[in-house]
């Protein structure tokens, strides 16, 4: 296990006031080697337990409440968690809870969701009444794991989704992120006239399928546009193209996992 170094890099979240606290980690800080370096906060990507274990720690410690991970699935799924959750929650073991957002009223309980491409949301009620974090990747964006999330947020927080501030953090970029016409029919774009700014068409080969540039953070305005939130910041950073700051799956395969995380400070 390499030794950490003594500062890390987080980028800094917007629109959340006091008492909320909000941050999603880099690559950078961490005590991990290989493929993997350096602050990997993945359980399951093959990298040395007791390396993630020493992350998992650095990242609690430095955002001064306890963090409660998820087994990710790509789907819908939103659990509400607290105290007892974040106790069975152990740094150097595999996550138990299976869900793809979580929502909590807790103070000092850290909604936690690990990315490497996929898009992680947060979002907070008014006064800290609530907070929740989101995995959405195209498969649990199209299959509506936002509007799950935001209403667990509203009916924890006893407001409306136009009092909600959510802010998205980084994920691969609309100039890398490359599908199929798959993608494009589950959001219900149409391949034949989509709209560019949401799927951009490629240049492709003679013969080979068409292909297309989503913009994973526009399709994430829309739905929570479309739901009545009306505060969303971030979204602007891409993984895949900043590999010297960022995990990215689709880039490099085997690689290490970036935390996003919110919480109701104590």
């Amino acid at each position: 296990m390499r030794e950490s170094s003594a500062t890390s890099d987080w980028l800094a979240t917007e629109g959340f006031p006091a008492p909320v606290g909000a941050l999603m980690t880099t690559r950078r800080g961490g005590a991990s080697g290989g493929p993997w370096a350096d602050m990997n906060l993945g359980d399951a990507v093959g990298d040395a337990a007791d390396a993630v274990a020493h992350n998992r720690r650095a990242f609690a410690r430095a955002i001064g409440a306890q963090p409660v991970f998820l087994k990710q699935v790509h789907g819908a799924h939103v659990v509400c968690v607290g105290a007892a959750e974040a106790r069975a929650c152990r740094l150097d073991g595999a996550a138990a809870i299976e869900a793809d957002a979580s929502v909590t009223t807790e103070s000092g309980i850290a909604c936690t969701v690990l990315v490497a491409d996929c898009l992680p949301l947060l979002f907070a009620a008014p006064g800290g009444r609530a907070v929740g974090a989101a995995h959405a990747g195209w498969r649990g964006l199209a299959g509506g794991v936002v509007e799950a999330a935001l209403r667990a947020v509203c009916e924890a927080g006893g407001c409306k989704a136009g009092e909600i501030r959510c802010w998205l953090g980084a994920c691969i970029g609309p100039r890398r992120f490359e599908v199929g016409a798959d993608v494009l029919q589950a959001f219900g774009a149409d391949p034949a006239g989509a709209d560019a700014l949401r799927f951009a068409p490629c240049r492709v080969a003679d013969g080979t399928p068409r292909r297309w540039l989503a913009n994973l953070p526009q399709l994430a305005r829309d739905r929570l546009q479309a739901a009545g939130v009306r505060h969303v910041a971030g979204g602007t950073w891409c993984t895949f193209e900043d590999r010297a700051r960022f995990y990215s799956f689709r880039r490099d395969g085997v690689t290490g996992r970036m935390a996003a995380a919110v919480w109701i400070e104590t």
